[in-house]
């Protein structure tokens, strides 16, 4: 269940949004009950602000920490096309995130559209990302489940991607495709406790072991994959780019 304080989060965003999503553990399948809720999307700057001499601030960032701690990030429509044309997972997770807050027609199309942006150069991204998140992960003491579960998340992700070209963030489903033992384990010492559950020194050797395995799975994974070189999405990101700036000047007419 979605709170209600999500939903009104969005409703006061002071743009108009193409599209609003959930993130974060939520999306990925192991979120606690002291989890925050993590919205990204995408909105569209009225047409005064685009096209006058004024610079303008493409990233809307509102933070909540009454009754829930809530994040909510969106980017105005050309900058998320234009992240969308660069090997970014990040955008992609949260286009396709399958969890919605707020949708629109030109959300639907921008997904078909984005489909087109999928090249094996997405490889690059997560394993970039799951070298730095065990990083940190290694660094910390004690150490602790959530963020190994968001490496093996990544790893997963990343795989899954290389071989199917379908966008899957949640761990619960790519686990079932996958069938890592010591997942679920993991996933329920994160879910039914709180975000700072640990592991210890034995523990750690395991899934040391098991974070090489998975990255030389993705390695093999992005040297292997059907998805081509480039993308062809440019074209028909630009026409819908331009579609929606049409519509706020028009309804800045009237």
């Amino acid at each position: 269940m979605i709170p209600e304080e999500v939903y009104e989060a969005v409703r006061q965003h002071p743009y108009p949004l193409l599209f609003a999503t959930v993130s974060g553990a939520h999306l990925y399948g192991f979120p606690s009950d002291d989890s925050d809720w993590d919205l990204r999307g995408a909105h569209i700057l009225p047409a005064q602000d685009v096209f006058g001499l004024e610079p303008v601030e493409e990233t809307v960032e509102l933070t909540e920490k009454a009754k829930i701690e809530l994040d909510l990030v969106t980017h105005d429509v050309r900058k998320f096309f234009l992240l969308l044309l660069k090997p970014n997972g990040y955008v992609l997770e949260q286009l396709f995130s399958p969890i919605v807050v707020h949708t629109t027609p030109e959300h639907e199309e921008l997904k078909r559209i984005a489909h087109g942006c999928i090249t094996r150069f997405h490889v690059h991204h997560y394993l970039g990302f799951a070298a730095n998140q065990w990083k940190l992960f290694e660094k910390e003491s004690p150490r602790r489940v959530k963020p190994l579960l968001y490496v093996f998340r990544v790893l997963l992700t990343g795989i899954h991607l290389m071989q199917s070209g379908e966008v899957e963030a949640n761990l619960n489903h790519l686990n079932a495709e996958y069938g890592i033992p010591s997942i679920p384990e993991l996933i329920a010492r994160k879910t039914s406790g709180a975000e700072h559950q640990t592991l210890d020194a034995v523990e750690f050797s395991f899934y040391e072991a098991q974070f090489a395995e998975l990255n030389r799975r993705l390695i093999e994974a992005g040297e292997t994959t059907k998805l081509p070189a480039e993308g062809n999405a440019k074209g028909a990101l630009n026409d819908l780019l331009v579609q929606l700036r049409l519509r706020t000047i028009l309804a800045s007419r009237f």
